[in-house]
């Protein structure tokens, strides 16, 4: 099987034309990050992703990591590629350069991120993580704690983890039981969480573990979280490591996908008690868990995007090379490879298309946190953050329910050779079936979208977000077919949401019930909606472009030709997704629970 190659040419012009990257250089720190400078960054990012990491997974999928004693061993290959990728900076690209970080824009690191997740998922996990944990110490811990582990998080000397499920609490925080005792400027955390994504390993000489906890005198149910930082290592404040705290892993999960990367059994305190030190203020954990969640969030939706790439890539070179049967047409009497066959054009224009999609939705809700994080205008920031946050869901649920679905379709094209382990379409999809589960299933994402980011405020976040849709449909060419055919299409798709919500602003005063019946099929029509204004944004950029020499032809040519098949082939999904909301969301409800 071949390598993974990372699409640069989607990725620049996405970057540059679509999520707005000339407007992130306005912004104070981010003025270097120039296109050449991103491209440069591109290519050398893609190196790294095609010839160290992606020839690793296969390995860390048959290898898979072991638990030698409490010790973690990753496959073969894993420190060697790890201590390449933080020597070269790769950890560090985002990070504040108050603490050795690059400072670059949180939109190049996703697309960097999107490499390293299509190369390989299971190492990719690892420095998702530590960000994770980096951020809430960034956001919310005292200043000292800062500067004894932001530096190391940020160069990936060290790397972070995030502790939140235990046996009996999972998605329900609220049951959280691990108890946090204080002691002097200390506390002692006891208790076992489960599900750690690289809880433990031989990566690196420390690994800080942001713990959820109670502490003796705290209320019932989420109210009484708080958030702990305990190391693996005790850190002196001269930065030294100390002795090995009371943590210890004791199990690794045996997983459908994923092998490479570990996931922990954790327990805390079976001699006396973990060292934690207190991030912020007792009971305020579960807002302080949100920063984390929200950046994994994003990250766990960029890993759809590439999963999608990945499995697109492997299908379109097994449809290639598969000679079988004689396609109708032209060509038809003579054996040809199986990508002359209608069907599988189809199959292989539907991964295309949403890998495009998904790709471009992502990196404009990254540019949207960095405005929201970094811009000096209160309105400008103001208003990025309520994109960010709306889009957030979306990018999560939508992109990995359809990655896996897309993985499938990849298996499919592959026939029976990709039920077979040795082509990788099957470890993709297997890989890719964690990621609708990740920081929130699809159904916790879509509840989201429901409760928080639409009809806590009436809808208004949503109308403005559709607001800016419109003006794009306002925008395109009637002039040019396949333009005419993306506009409409798209205009039906808005009217559709709009209707939908208006169904769900009265269906909520009617029934609560009803809107969280239909929330499912509500996050997946604003995934095509959203994925179709995409679409059609870089549709009329490369038309607009079309003779001018700045893109090669070609490109934007197939670029035009890949979103009219989006409108006409997904973006249709918008009716049948209104009817079913709108219609049939009251059928879910129609059966008692004791009649299933």
């Amino acid at each position: 099987m071949s390598e993974y190659v990372a699409p640069i040419a989607d990725m620049k012009f996405v970057i540059e034309h679509i999520a707005g990257l000339d407007q992130l250089r306005s912004i104070d720190g981010f003025s270097d990050a120039t296109p050449e400078l991103v491209e440069a960054i591109l290519e050398e990012a893609a190196k790294l992703a095609t010839e160290v990491l992606s020839p690793l997974n296969r390995v860390g999928d048959l290898e898979g990591s072991k638990l030698v004693g409490d010790s973690v061993q990753t496959p073969p290959g894993w420190r060697e590629a790890y201590t390449t990728f933080i020597e070269a900076g790769w950890a560090s690209l985002a990070g504040e350069p108050e603490f050795g970080g690059q400072g670059l824009p949180k939109l190049v690191a996703t697309a960097v991120s999107e490499m390293w997740n299509s190369a390989n998922l299971s190492f990719a996990l690892c420095p998702m993580l530590t960000q994770g944990a980096l951020d809430a110490i960034a956001h919310h811990a005292a200043q000292h704690f800062k500067e004894l582990y932001v530096a190391k998080l940020i160069s990936g000397e060290w790397t972070g983890t995030m502790n939140l499920t235990e046996p009996q609490a999972g998605s329900d925080l609220s049951a959280v039981r691990t108890k946090a005792v204080p002691e002097g400027d200390h506390y002692r955390i006891s208790g076992q969480k489960i599900f750690i994504t690289y809880g433990e390993h031989d990566l690196t000489e420390n690994i800080i573990h942001m713990v959820l906890a109670r502490t003796p005198d705290a209320p019932a149910g989420t109210r009484g979280i708080s958030l702990f930082i305990v190391p693996k290592f005790l850190v002196s404040p001269d930065g030294s490591l100390g002795e090995r705290n009371d943590l210890r892993c004791v199990s690794l999960e045996h997983k459908l996908g994923i092998h490479a990367s570990p996931t922990a059994v954790m327990s805390y305190g079976d001699k006396g008690g973990a060292i934690g030190y207190l991030v912020g203020e007792e009971n305020r954990g579960l807002s302080y868990m949100f920063t984390m969640m929200n950046s994994a969030r994003h990250a766990v939706g960029l890993e759809g995007v590439a999963i999608t790439e990945r499995a697109y890539q492997r299908a379109l070179e097994f449809a290639r090379d598969r000679i079988q049967g004689q396609p109708i047409g032209p060509s038809g009497g003579q054996r040809a490879a199986i990508i002359e066959h209608p069907d599988v054009r189809r199959m292989l224009m539907l991964m295309k298309c949403h890998a495009e999609a998904m790709r471009s939705l992502a990196y404009v809700c990254a540019t949207a946190y960095d405005l929201a994080a970094r811009s000096a205008d209160k309105a400008t920031a103001a208003y990025a953050g309520r994109r960010g946050d709306f889009l957030t869901p979306i990018v999560k649920g939508w992109s990995t329910e359809m990655g896996i679905e897309l993985a499938s379709l990849g298996v499919q094209i592959h026939g029976g050779m990709g039920f077979i382990e040795e082509t990788g379409a099957a470890q993709l999809l297997r890989d890719a079936r964690i990621t609708t589960i990740y920081e929130g299933t699809t159904g916790i994402q879509a509840a989201d979208l429901v409760g928080r980011k639409t009809l806590r405020d009436g809808g208004a976040a949503a109308k403005e977000l559709l607001e800016e849709i419109a003006a794009v449909v306002a925008k395109m060419s009637e002039s040019e077919p396949q333009l005419a055919d993306i506009r409409r299409a798209l205009d039906v798709g808005v009217r559709d949401v709009r209707t939908v919500l208006e169904w769900m602003v009265t269906a909520e005063r009617e029934d609560p019930r009803l809107p969280a019946a239909a929330s499912g099929h509500y996050l997946k029509l604003w995934g095509v909606v959203c994925g179709g204004w995409q679409m059609a944004k870089a549709a009329q950029v490369c038309w607009e472009k079309l003779g001018k020499e700045e893109i090669e032809d070609t490109f934007l040519k197939t670029k035009i030709a890949t979103a009219h098949f989006y409108a006409g082939q997904v973006m249709p999904q918008t009716q049948a997704l209104t009817a079913t909301i709108v219609s049939g969301s009251a059928s879910v409800l129609s059966l008692d629970a004791a009649n299933f």
